[in-house]
């Protein structure tokens, strides 16, 4: 495993240091410089609940030597953003529209709006449905949670529809999970196409099942249609609690972070901004009120452990997509095929309680065992009949160095990685985008670089316009012309214009951050700034009415249409 001063040695030779110039290719759609260029393969790649700056090519201590490899054969963005919950973004991406306008303004539960319906609506299309009409195969591995209807799971007759399964919106091969979470050795909804199914081994793991479902599309892609393009969707669970991993990948991590969070933090800072990604003006937040200083922590053996397993399931996914990717060399297909790494949301504060119950928490294990839900500090993480989350302390660690978490919209909740990886397309120096995005544009960049034309209607219902703009640009480190994003979720609101982001907590004020000076939002500017203030309130406030934003109160009380 590698430390610090190795890291940082690695980093420098996988071409992930400081910015460096040019990139190959021509601006705009699929132009490779070559006649008659194919269209690419495309490959969405998306972690759950990983904070920003966890993988080593963000600054953090776990081992991502085939993410970083991405990284520098590719571009990554520095301020790419998600909506800060897992339902809304999956929503998000996979329409390139704001997750209200497509039915998922909160969770997959109905609250009684129509933007608040808890499922896909018919004013969108996924990416795979508009990919469809432009000649692509379409596939995904892992998870959707993006419906109400989960089957005979739900024990409701009403949501046991399947009209919003993957196989129903344009996916022509499925296998995954329809709701959130759930044990990795054991997961609630796991489908194969449209079929209910168990796990079907004894050493299956949720993780590797996914990545190697997505190898053997990949493969067999090749064997029966080669001359076609195909779109693919990985959908990892991990390293969304609870935390799982097998005993000999927690225990490479033993020692790793034996210095306890406040160094952690220090330290992470130092490595992000000597590789270039954060601004040394901007400062470390302040560790979380409700977390006390290392040397103060009671159960430290525990608190490691819970980090331990958190880093072993980034590390098992690492290794997942190492061997995507080897798939794509040896059938040829790596060169023209463009894949985007990303995440949903920031660390997760949330504390699971011992008496937590839920439908993907099982009672037992699959031979019989009394599974022990809870972050309970007398059990160590990791094992099937565990059920823990690593909690607000080292979250505070994942989204180093921003405020805050998933669920909020400060920097912390809503800020992912992206690595975009072409070699056809994009020149392999690791270079930074600094470009602002979110991941409304992946469904424009995918529409871009595949020649498809997004329709005004689908099966004669009209369909709400993209509201992404392309990151082709970007891989030419040109500007992006979109000038503002908005965020909603649980009466957290934001809008960035420019450097400008005007952000609020639920029933808090408004906080005003110049972003190129301050992005780790220490210094509130809004009371300087009335008219500033006024104006970004009212562009938020004509958005939040557009695309069917509702009070945070009525949503919770659930009114019926």
């Amino acid at each position: 495993m590698l430390n610090n001063t190795s890291r940082r040695d690695f980093m420098k030779s996988a071409g992930l240091g400081a910015m460096t110039a040019g990139i190959a290719g021509c601006s705009g759609g699929t132009d490779t410089g070559q006649p008659d260029a194919k269209q690419p393969n495309i490959i969405v790649m998306m972690a759950d609940d990983m904070g920003y700056s966890d993988i080593g090519c963000y600054g953090g201590e776990v081992d991502t030597p085939n993410i970083d490899k991405l990284a520098g054969g590719g571009v990554r963005f520095t301020q790419f953003y998600n909506t800060a919950r897992c339902c809304p973004t999956r929503a998000a991406l996979l329409t390139g529209l704001y997750q209200h306008q497509a039915g998922i303004g909160h969770m997959v539960d109905d609250r009684g709006f129509d933007s608040y319906s808890g499922d896909l609506n018919d004013k969108c299309m996924t990416m795979a449905e508009v990919m469809k009409t432009a000649g692509y195969h379409t596939y995904l591995s892992g998870k959707w949670h993006v419906t109400k209807h989960i089957g005979h799971w739900s024990g409701n007759e009403e949501y046991t529809s399947k009209h919003n399964w993957p196989r129903q919106r344009g996916f022509d091969r499925f296998f995954g999970t329809i709701t959130g979470c759930g044990s990795f050795y054991d997961p609630v909804t796991l489908v194969r196409e449209n079929e209910p199914i168990q796990p079907d081994s004894d050493d299956f793991f949720y993780t590797d099942a996914i990545s190697d479902t997505a190898v053997d599309y990949i493969t067999e892609h090749k064997t029966d249609t080669p001359d076609d393009p195909f779109f693919m969707y990985v959908a990892y669970t991990s390293p969304h609690w609870p935390l799982h991993a097998v005993p000999e990948d927690i225990e490479k991590y033993k020692g790793t972070f034996d210095m306890g969070w406040d160094k952690l933090r220090e330290e992470r800072l130092k490595r992000m901004i000597d590789m270039g990604i954060i601004d040394p003006k901007w400062a470390l937040s302040a560790r979380d009120k409700n977390v006390p200083e290392w040397d103060k922590a009671e159960n430290k053996e525990w608190e490691l452990r819970r980090m331990e397993t958190y880093a072993a399931m980034i590390d098992c996914m690492d290794r997942g997509i190492g061997r995507i990717v080897e798939s794509l060399e040896q059938t040829g297909q790596l060169d023209n095929t463009l894949i985007l790494f990303l995440a949903d949301n920031g660390g997760c504060a949330e504390d699971l309680g011992p008496n937590s119950k839920a439908l993907y928490i099982p009672t037992e294990t699959l031979d019989g065992r009394p599974v022990f839900p809870g972050n309970r500090t007398n059990i160590m993480a990791g094992a099937d009949d565990t059920y823990q989350s690593y909690a607000i302390p080292w979250a505070n660690v994942s989204n180093t160095p921003f405020r805050r978490y998933k669920h909020w919209v400060h920097e912390g909740g809503i800020s992912s990685p992206l690595i975009a990886h072409w070699p056809d397309r994009i020149k392999p120096d690791g270079e930074f985008r600094e470009q602002p995005g979110h991941l409304i544009d992946i469904m424009a960049t995918c529409v871009d670089i595949a020649g498809a034309e997004y329709p005004s209607e689908n099966k004669g219902v009209p369909i709400h316009p993209m509201e992404g703009v392309s990151l082709v640009p970007a891989f030419d480190q040109q500007p992006l012309g979109r000038d503002i994003i908005y965020w909603e979720h649980e009466g957290n609101r934001a809008i960035r214009k420019g450097d400008w982001k005007l952000v609020m907590r639920h029933n808090q004020d408004w906080e005003l951050f110049d972003l190129k000076e301050d992005r780790t939002e220490q210094n509130d500017l809004a009371g300087e700034n009335y008219e500033l203030v006024e104006d970004l309130t009212a562009l938020w406030q004509a958005w939040a009415d557009r695309c069917g934003v509702q009070p945070w109160e009525e949503v919770q009380k659930g009114r019926r249409r």
